[in-house]
């Protein structure tokens, strides 16, 4: 290794600092040059002997993890595995951190006619390693060993690296999260969701290695609530994830946080999370083809139990409870349930919405609310069955009976005249429930509506001005749909601001003027 001895360092310093830094993707030409300048065993033995140099190992790590993100510096990967190993063992964060980065470039780059990576990883030992720098690293080398591991399950060899047929084996991640501390044991299962999201094979390995049970299992043990809590947050990474529809109703996952919600002795952040983990799995259109309707009753029945409690206790669960309402009522059978429950859920959604006590209450009930009324769906699955329909108008005109308003065309016109935020939510519920006729005539029966939606000046912001177009678009084309509306010379007006909103789009709705020139008479004295 003498060849690749180097004593002053500073040239290769220089280079690496400008390399490691250089603004956009390097191309393989410009790796092929640093490398023909600095062969990889220059660079390697310099890290092996100078790190304890200010500056050395911070600079050579930056530019082998750029040169290892290259097609050229990754086809070199293989021939420098033990280097690899020796890296995953380093008592340098740093140098853990590069050498799992590493293998993701390794896994992710291998060419077809080289040895596989699995193979690779396999012949030197690198999986036990990247669990430990999982399990033992500082946070940026648990989430780069994470990464690597996640590569590794994108082939059918990996997947059999990181499941092994042996449930004995020290590997095996079930036996892994047994011999951990709580911090290593909430990183094992935040490796279980990441993979989880790879595809629906790995997903069902992970169910039927039980896998899932080990998030239940931790959730309920209350001892320590920042590793609960922990925990819930990667069960609400889980319930995101598209092809957990399928599995995770099969687990006891939704009676557990039916059980969290209901349990009052727990502490407000835990039910605020588990009502949302709960809203955001039962959000899924089909979500219903495999959990039983009576599970859904329950968690709406104990929601409607929080909010008849809570009324302004704890603005935040409370806000959690309105918004998990919301997430349930944007699929059609979660709205039908929500109006349909005794008394309807959804009553609380409604009466929020259009009371002022409290803004991100107000708030979270608008958007909940345009949900359970239709915004998010596709347009021939905004209406409920005859049942649900008829209890969303008899909640709105109960609520504004109640108010000041006395109209739902009141209780619209005073949100529409509140700040942007507050508007924003009130075209997506006015967006949702114009398709019904009764909702189209409230809007008609109030100029001031119609110019706030279809007036040039209401919004400045790129979010604000889509959702009123898209609010006016569907105004427009209910109004339209109707014979008798289109028929009425009464409403030509309306028809006619309705039709040049639309036509100006959601973006020109301030007219262009053109640049007059300014004429001032000269100073002569």
């Amino acid at each position: 290794m003498e060849e690749y001895t180097l004593d002053d360092p500073t040239l290769l310093l220089q280079a690496a600092s400008d390399f490691g830094h250089h603004p956009g993707v390097h191309s393989d030409a410009s790796a092929k040059a640093f490398l023909h300048r600095f062969p990889l065993p220059v660079i390697i033995n310099v890290l092996q002997t100078k790190a304890d140099v200010p500056g050395v190992e911070s600079t050579l790590v930056a530019c082998l993890e750029r040169i290892f993100c290259t097609k050229h510096g990754a086809s070199l990967i293989p021939q420098y595995m033990p280097f690899v190993q020796v890296g995953l063992r380093a008592d340098s964060q740093v140098v853990r951190c590069l050498a799992c980065k590493t293998v993701s470039c390794l896994l992710e780059n291998f060419g077809e006619n080289t040895v596989p990576a699995a193979q690779l990883i396999v012949e030197h030992d690198i999986y036990p390693l990247l669990l430990d720098c999982l399990i033992n690293g500082n946070e940026q080398v648990a989430t780069a060993s994470m990464d690597a591991i996640k590569s590794l399950a994108g082939s059918f060899e990996g997947m059999e690296i990181i499941f092994p047929a042996n449930d004995n084996e020290a590997t095996h991640l079930r036996n892994l999260a047994a011999r951990c501390s709580s911090l290593g044991r909430v990183r094992v299962l935040a490796l279980v969701v990441k993979l989880f999201s790879v595809s629906s094979s790995v997903a069902s390995l992970i169910h039927n290695s039980d896998l899932l049970n080990l998030l239940e299992a931790e959730v309920c043990n209350t001892d320590d609530t920042l590793v609960t809590l922990s925990v819930l947050e990667l069960l609400y990474e889980l319930a995101e994830i598209q092809h957990g529809t399928e599995f995770l109703p099969r687990t006891t996952l939704v009676q557990l946080l039916s059980s969290i919600i209901g349990n009052t002795s727990m502490e407000s952040i835990l039910r605020s999370r588990a009502m949302m983990i709960s809203g955001r799995l039962l959000s899924k259109e089909n979500i219903f083809k495999f959990i039983d309707e009576s599970c859904v009753k329950t968690v709406i029945s104990l929601i409607d139990g929080r909010l008849r409690s809570l009324e302004s206790q704890d603005a935040d669960e409370c806000e959690s409870a309105l918004e998990t309402l919301g997430q349930i009522g944007s699929s059609i059978h979660g709205a039908e349930l929500l109006l349909l429950s005794s008394p309807p859920a959804a009553r609380h959604v409604i009466d929020a919405a259009f009371d002022r006590q409290g803004r991100g209450r107000h708030l979270a009930a608008l958007h909940a609310l345009g949900n359970i009324s239709g915004e998010t769906r596709s347009e021939n699955k905004i209406m409920l069955n005859n049942d649900a329909e008829e209890s969303l108008q008899h909640l709105i005109y109960e609520s504004a009976s109640k108010s000041p308003k006395l109209t739902p065309s009141g209780l619209f016109l005073s949100v529409l005249q509140q700040d942007a935020e507050v508007r924003l939510a009130g075209y997506r519920v006015i967006t949702g429930l114009v398709a019904r006729p009764w909702c189209l005539m409230e809007i008609c029966s109030k100029q001031e509506i119609v110019n706030i939606i279809t007036g040039a000046h209401s919004e400045t912001t790129k979010i604000g001005m889509e959702a009123k177009y898209n609010c006016c678009k569907a105004i427009h084309w209910v109004f339209m749909s109707s014979s008798k509306l289109t028929s009425d010379p009464a409403l030509t007006g309306i028809a006619e601001k309705l039709q040049e909103a639309v036509r100006r789009g959601p973006y020109l709705a301030r007219k262009l003027q053109e640049a007059q020139p300014v004429v001032m008479t000269a100073d002569r004295f």
